[in-house]
């Protein structure tokens, strides 16, 4: 199996344009500064094998180097998101894997959150019909969610006999929803409604399938014509300050935009403002 767990190291990437990039493993487009990402096979409802992880792992990671991609839509096809790891392609596989190589394979599940939460550029993720497992996390480690009235989202770990802790799920699920919820669902593994995943603020909105992704794309453009550097700024720190305390997590943030105060997307600002004109923001 180690042809799945290559290294990817991005610093082979530096500031390399990915606006070109060719995806073996789902789709990629990309137009005015967003990059989507499209799980594409609708047949099986979009679920991952061990090269599509990968291959999302690596181009995560290199988006932290890409600074013509300002923002990044993360979608499925054919009316789901995705129904997680392939049961024929990766979860069998799984059972006659030895300990070293099953921890191999669960440190590359998690790297790929990682590489979601540490690339700067904010991820919108438009979320329709199935969205289990692998899935879930996918969509939790994005940054907003759109969802449809139909969506149903199952952290389903523990209804094949695996813990509820995921690529993170213990850490990230009860900041977003809470901690009686996140505990619910991940002891349980029952889907989520897209309705109480509106409520919980899971979802930042829902809209009919036919337009969710149009929503998700008009987000991500909005984002993407914003302040960009400024945007990763807010990024990172909204991930570091949940180890702060408020003492360490204010005096970050006053670093954080002092350093932002020295950007020309700041001086653009102003000057757009004392002209009474809308900024033109370059990211720098």
């Amino acid at each position: 199996m180690k042809h799945y767990i290559g290294a990817g190291n991005p610093m082979h990437a530096h500031f390399e344009s990915k606006s070109a990039y060719r995806a073996e493993h789902f789709s990629w487009a990309f137009e005015a500064g967003v990059g989507t990402i499209t799980l594409n096979r609708p047949e099986r409802k979009n679920p991952l094998t061990f090269d599509s992880y990968a291959e999302l792992r690596d181009l995560f990671r290199a988006l932290y180097f890409a600074t013509d991609v300002k923002a990044i839509v993360v979608a499925g096809a054919g009316g789901n998101f995705c129904s997680g790891g392939d049961v024929h392609e990766i979860i069998g596989p799984l059972t006659k894997m030895r300990m070293p190589e099953l921890l191999e394979f669960t440190r590359m599940t998690g790297d790929l959150v990682k590489a979601m939460r540490h690339c700067p550029q904010p991820i919108v993720g438009a979320i329709d019909g199935v969205c289990a497992g692998a899935g879930a996390m996918i969509a939790l480690a994005c940054d907003l969610r759109y969802g449809t009235p139909s969506t149903n989202t199952a952290f389903l770990f523990t209804r094949v006999g695996l813990a509820g802790a995921d690529m993170g799920a213990c850490a990230l699920l009860p900041r977003v929803i809470g901690q009686g919820r996140a505990s619910e669902l991940l002891f349980t593994g029952r889907a989520m409604t897209a309705q109480e995943g509106q409520a919980w603020g899971f979802f930042n909105a829902l809209h009919e399938s036919d337009a969710l992704l149009s929503a998700a794309a008009a987000m991500a453009r909005k984002l993407a014509e914003g302040p960009s550097f400024a945007h990763g700024m807010t990024k990172t720190m909204l991930s570091q300050e949940w180890s702060m305390t408020i003492d360490q997590a204010i005096e970050a943030e006053a670093q954080a935009q002092a350093i932002c105060m020295q950007t020309e997307d700041f001086k653009r600002a102003f000057e757009a403002f004392a002209a009474k004109r809308k900024p033109v923001f370059g990211g720098d």
